[in-house]
């Protein structure tokens, strides 16, 4: 019988972590191509950088990380990817928010309603990662040092 880091984990973490990989390598995709229009109305205005290029560098951050959570599965290794990608989620909230208080239409949100409803899903997504890559236990090992 094959042994390794994979099939020690539980299924539901394994999952867990590959769904956020391919949600971020899609979502990094869509940056670069075809949804690049969208994502810049979630860039803030009182941003001092042009929205594109946000859009662009956000979306190679989140294809690497995309990458990153589909083959990195050894610990500490997963457990920084995973907290790595947390703060790349924290760090992007604020488009979020600034979609909501500017009040712009993208991605089917076009209701005040449907994007404080988004607002609600980032944290969802913050926890995620820290929990499917086992981060927080990694994160505590590191500070411990």
């Amino acid at each position: 019988m094959a042994h390794g880091p994979v099939l020690t984990m539980p299924v539901v973490a394994i999952v867990a972590q590959v769904l956020l990989g391919l949600g971020l390598l899609g979502a990094g995709t869509g940056h670069l191509t075809v949804l690049r229009r969208q994502f810049q109305a979630q860039v803030p205005p009182w941003l001092p950088l042009d929205a594109d290029l946000v859009v662009v560098a956000s979306g190679v951050v989140e294809v690497a990380l995309g990458l990153a959570l589909l083959v990195v599965w050894r610990q500490p290794a997963r457990g920084l990817v995973g907290a790595i990608t947390a703060a790349f989620l924290v760090a992007v909230f604020p488009g979020n928010v600034a979609q909501f208080t500017e009040q712009r239409d993208a991605f089917g949100l076009d209701t005040d309603l449907a994007r404080g409803v988004r607002l609600l899903f980032q944290p969802m997504l913050v926890a995620w990662a820290l929990l499917a890559t086992g981060a927080i236990p990694v994160l505590r090992r590191l500070i411990r040092r």
